[in-house]
């Protein structure tokens, strides 16, 4: 089989991503998620532990690497986030392509959140951006557990605004009723396998 066409799926916090992927899924799509693949390597046992402790030894504990713990090494050292980026990022790469090679599939996702912020628009074929009006996106994410006005002005402020994300992307797929985002994402499947 020839290789699939890859999807790139991303969209700032609150916009329905996590949504969108259990769709692709729903159709037969095989979904790649980088939030889920770094989990695994950072879990007691993963393959990014060691070399995190190497390089900092108070991130990481006994389940394994803290995030807690490196987001304040990264808060207060300018070149932490480079650092675990060169561990990480290899890894998470190895973890993508071998999920790619085994899908036996023609369209794989790839549910990637920082897919602009880390240039991943060039190693898909399709960039979908999830989106809906700032005050649906706001309201979904303060009703989660812990979540404050301030904490996600401060989440928002590290992510590509959404206007810039729709205007970079190939499909926009609005989410703001799970009806209109399943006949987008049906529409987008049938255009793909029929391109």
């Amino acid at each position: 089989m020839s290789r699939p066409h890859l999807i790139g799926l991303t969209g700032s916090i609150g916009m329905g991503k996590s949504t969108a992927a259990r769709m692709f899924r729903d159709a037969g799509i095989p979904v790649w998620d980088a939030d889920a693949a770094v989990h695994e390597l950072y879990k007691n046992g993963g393959a990014a532990v060691a070399p995190i402790r190497a390089l900092r030894p108070e991130a990481v504990g006994p389940d394994g690497v803290d995030r807690q713990k490196l987001n304040a090494w990264i808060a207060e050292n300018p070149d932490a986030l480079a650092l675990i980026e060169g561990v990480v990022h290899p890894m998470v790469a190895k973890n993508r392509q071998s999920f790619i090679d085994a899908a036996e599939a023609d369209l794989v996702v790839l549910d990637i959140p920082l897919l602009f912020e880390t240039g991943g628009e060039d190693r898909v074929d399709t960039v979908v951006v999830v989106s809906a009006p700032e005050e649906v996106q706001r309201a979904r994410v303060l009703d989660r557990p812990g979540m404050t006005e301030a904490r996600l002005d401060h989440i928002l402020s590290k992510q590509l605004p959404d206007d810039e994300k729709r205007g970079r992307a190939d499909v926009v797929v609005p989410t703001v009723t799970m009806d209109e985002t399943r006949d987008h994402i049906t529409a987008l499947i049938e255009r793909l396998r029929h391109a």
